[in-house]
């Protein structure tokens, strides 16, 4: 009877998360998605504390109240700017969930082991689970449990470093030990030997150094990436974090793990393929870490860049009939969508067709523009990806880059050593006038120079993108 309700529980967990993921994938329906996963992974939980195996009720509901007690508070107190690095920081607890069970489970399959089978006999849980195993069932599980270990120590260093390059605590350069992929390539090796080793051994040892080898990569893989492909960084650890959770699953013998992990995995790595493409970049050379580099001398830019106050702004605006608007995390930062949308309904109340520029990767972490802007309320329909509306910048007006660079950098274009050369970008300097809210002269998160800033028919609008707009506002209409 509870096996049955576990199974059918699961079941419509599945259909839920399933339900959950299809519903992401438009603005209008994030909402209702959002509340499918939430009841999907409740139904789960109860179905897991009632299920086959179920004990240690009070360690139980005290774990999973202090958990949620924590979440809330986190939910309560990050920001949306820091989003991108908690969702890092989310990824490293699954990464390190999965080095955890997979210990425990070896440790327990020791145990079982060395017991008499009068002993196995009596066993329940996941320890009966075990010792109902045959030798070559165990065998498999021995790789099942090393596969977890492996994907979640990668997890859990890489996203550890990447919330570190996304919170700014470390270095957003790509930066690579002395023998670069020489080192990783030497690491997966001893972790392939440690693989052979525990296989036919079982021995804690070859775990401990496969881990040791695993934490090395998912550090050094992530260290050598830059911080213009951070949010490539962001879905590829997604993926991981997936993967890692499908080998739990496996280990524990736990069928919605394994599929729910899958579920993860899977989406996360076409995220992240569907990412690649929109930065030009091999998929492959993403997973070893290996791109965000410079083959050469970057081109030199020339010029100045030249400065405007708002009242200039305000009245190149008002004479324009078309405008297109390009949030970057400088707008996240700022907290400015409110003012973007505020603008957006008085230029479309003057007549004036507004329409927004989203690139794939925009910001810091996919979908992150676009959540700013639901947000503030901004109409879906104005709201368009690059390939929609890259070839209308020749006949606008006006184009407003907020607090963006990489993504409407020329150089991705002009010059082949540049570190995002061949990524496709927002061609928003083909717009008649260009306005550029930025802070200052600096180069930005990842650190390359914007020919954009220096062009005939650009102009600065320094200052703090949300102040800027304020200043703005009264001026329109």
């Amino acid at each position: 009877m509870e096996f049955g309700f576990t199974t059918a529980a699961y079941v419509i967990a599945t259909v839920l998360f399933i339900l959950s993921l299809g519903g992401l994938s438009g603005q209008e329906s994030a909402k209702r998605a959002v509340w499918y996963g939430i009841v999907g992974m409740a139904l789960a939980v109860v179905a897991t504390l009632v299920g086959p195996g179920s004990g240690l009720w009070l360690l139980s509901i005290l774990l999973i109240a202090g958990g949620g007690m924590i979440g809330y508070y986190v939910a309560q107190k990050v920001q949306m700017t820091e989003m991108p690095q908690l969702v890092a920081a989310m990824h490293s607890l699954v990464g390190l969930a999965a080095v955890f069970v997979g210990f425990i489970a070896h440790l327990e399959l020791s145990n079982v082991q060395a017991m008499t089978a009068e002993a196995r006999a009596g066993l329940d849980g996941f320890a009966g689970l075990l010792a109902h195993k045959s030798p070559v069932e165990q065998s498999i599980l021995r790789v099942e449990l090393f596969l977890g270990i492996f994907i979640g120590a990668v997890t859990f260093t890489g996203s550890v470093i990447a919330y570190g390059k996304l919170a700014g605590k470390v270095g957003s350069a790509a930066t690579k030990l002395p023998g670069g992929h020489g080192l990783n390539a030497g690491a997966a090796l001893l972790s392939v030997v440690c693989l052979i080793w525990y296989f036919n051994s079982g021995a804690m040892l070859p775990l401990a150094l496969m881990t040791i080898a695993a934490l090395f990569i998912g550090y050094h893989l992530i260290m050598g990436i830059g911080g213009a492909d951070m949010p490539v960084v962001v879905s590829m650890l997604n993926s991981y974090s997936g993967w890692a959770a499908a080998a739990i699953g496996f280990s524990l013998g736990n069928d919605l793990l394994i599929v729910v992990g899958a579920l993860v995995g899977s989406s996360g790595a076409i995220l992240s393929y569907i990412m690649c493409k929109a930065m030009n970049r091999s998929f492959i050379s993403v997973i070893l870490g290996g791109f965000g580099g410079t083959a050469g001398p970057q081109m030199q830019v020339e010029g100045e860049q030249i400065a405007i106050e708002a009242d200039g702004v305000a009245a190149a605006l008002n004479d324009a009939d078309s405008v297109i608007i390009i949030p970057g995390y400088g707008m996240a930062v700022a907290q400015a969508q409110q003012s973007v949308s505020e603008l957006v309904r008085k230029l479309r109340a003057s007549g004036k067709t507004v329409r927004f520029a989203i690139h794939p990767v925009a910001g810091r972490l996919p979908g992150h523009m676009n959540v700013l802007l639901a947000e503030a309320k901004v109409p879906y329909d104005i709201v368009m990806e690059m390939d929609e509306i890259n070839d209308d910048f020749p006949t606008t007006d006006v184009a407003i880059v907020i607090g963006s660079n990489d993504i409407v950098n020329p150089a991705a274009q002009e010059d082949p050593n540049s570190p995002i050369a061949g990524m496709p970008v927002l061609e928003c300097w083909k717009a008649k006038q260009v306005f550029v809210s930025k802070r200052g002269q600096g180069t930005g998160y990842s650190g390359i120079e914007n020919p954009l800033f220096f062009k005939e028919n650009t102009r600065m609008f320094y200052g703090d993108a949300k102040a800027s707009l304020d200043k703005l506002l009264p001026m329109i209409g």
